[in-house]
């Protein structure tokens, strides 16, 4: 090492030039989908919302959805006009058309707005398809304000006729166009950070993110404990050692889908061997308490998250325990030091590395659980073990806010980015060290 070559480089910075490209890619790979989540946050992206299932970053007119109730709306007011007997009403009406017709001729009828809703009128009087270039067309601010100003008060002027006898279905209809007239005009759903502020104000969240983290310290920390007393047991040579250690590896082995529906048949409260088991030992107040009540709820999750995955942390520490030299163990016992000093200044110090590896998988794993609570328990009761991930699942899937959906995922990478940190800077492992 340290090696001088002919172009000046040494070994080792020679190697980081040829890993570079690599480098790179991984870091394009890696970093892409978080700056495409956060960007995707900065909007009010609403997937059942026809005006924000897209970026919008001007303000547009439908242009087909607009010319198809373009001649609807100036007909319904024609015929309540002409249907009413009531002067006040007529007048009123007949002001109303004319507020249409200033919207019709003056707003959307100028430059290439009327130009591409007349092609777009043509194509669907022919009954043809209306291609994607003349399906929106941008429109200036003032004008959008004007207009809608316009549809306001015409709403407001026909609630008042809603009842009025001969005319009330014809107003009902007019309203309705009226609503669509408006769903034609598309503001930008661009909003920066209000997704964050909403949140940030938002309880639920807070408990999201509270919920998130009793599950992910409550459960590693007892992982961490018995996987290390696992590790040592299976270290240690005995008879059967080998059917042991693939015995351990089951639970971890089953698909967490399917070791969740089994939990959740034993936590039943009318037929759960665990319920009833754990209601007689006084664990629980009563048998139904598990899936049914928060406390409960959190401890069933925690406690079927810690049978599953236990054993993983156990093989990592046990690949650690494996790097130990056994002279050492030796050596010690020369000195007279006993099984418990010797696991505490030979086996820790020595496994800190492999309990830093377990435990950041192991929080990183679980403070993103997802699968296992949505199965046992889907957030509830009463969004008691709603996690941080499951909020944003059904914020994004449930209720198609996919803007404030990227929001909640972004602030998971933010809180697992923080603990990434935290986990190196307190125990001071260095695995990136020759």
């Amino acid at each position: 090492m340290g090696k001088t070559k002919k172009n000046g480089l040494s070994e080792k910075q020679l190697a980081l030039v040829l890993i570079f490209p690599a480098l790179l890619a991984i870091a394009a790979v890696a970093f892409y989908p978080v700056v495409k989540t956060f960007w995707l946050s900065m909007f009010d992206l609403q997937l059942n919302n026809p005006n924000k299932s897209t970026l919008n970053l001007s303000n547009k007119l439908n242009v087909e959805l607009y010319s198809k109730n373009n001649e609807y709306m100036e007909d319904a007011l024609v015929e309540i006009s002409n249907k009413t007997k009531n002067e006040k009403i007529k007048t009123v009406i007949n002001k109303e058309l004319e507020d249409y017709k200033y919207i019709e001729n003056y707003l959307f009828e100028k430059t290439d707005i009327g130009t591409k809703i007349k092609e777009v009128e043509k194509l669907l009087y022919d009954y043809k398809t209306v291609p994607e270039n003349l399906k929106y067309v941008g429109i200036d601010e003032r004008d959008m304000k004007s207009a809608l100003f316009k549809t306001g008060k015409m709403r407001e002027n026909l609630m008042k006729y809603k009842s009025e006898t001969g005319i009330s279905t014809e107003v009902v209809t007019a309203i309705q166009l009226l609503d669509e007239l408006e769903d034609t005009m598309i503001a930008p759903n661009f909003v920066g950070f209000n997704n964050y502020k909403g949140y940030f104000k938002e309880v639920r969240m807070y408990k999201a993110i509270w919920n998130t983290m009793v599950f992910t310290f409550s459960s590693v920390a007892v992982e961490l404990l018995l996987g290390l007393i696992i590790a040592l047991i299976i270290n240690k040579p005995f008879k059967g050692r080998g059917l042991f250690r693939a015995a351990v590896l089951i639970p971890w082995a089953i698909p967490t889908a399917i070791s969740a529906m089994m939990w959740k048949f034993m936590y039943d409260g009318q037929t759960g061997i665990l319920a009833a088991l754990f209601a007689k030992l006084h664990i629980i107040k009563d048998s139904g308490a598990l899936l049914t009540t928060s406390g409960g709820a959190m401890f069933g999750v925690v406690f079927s998250d810690v049978w599953k995955t236990t054993p993983y942390m156990a093989l990592l520490l046990f690949a650690g325990l494996q790097q130990i030299s056994i002279s050492l163990y030796e050596a010690a016992d020369v000195d007279g030091a006993s099984p418990w000093q010797q696991f505490q200044y030979i086996t820790l110090p020595l496994l800190k590395p492999a309990i830093l590896v377990a435990l950041l998988f192991r929080t990183l794993d679980a403070f993103r659980v997802f699968d296992l609570v949505y199965i046992l328990t889907g957030g509830g009761p009463a969004n008691g073990t709603e996690t941080i991930s499951i909020y944003a699942y059904k914020t994004m899937f449930s209720q198609m806010q996919f803007g404030k959906g990227s929001a909640l995922s972004f602030i998971v990478f933010v809180c697992i980015a923080g603990i990434s940190i935290l986990y190196m800077k307190i125990l001071g492992a260095d695995v990136m060290k020759d």
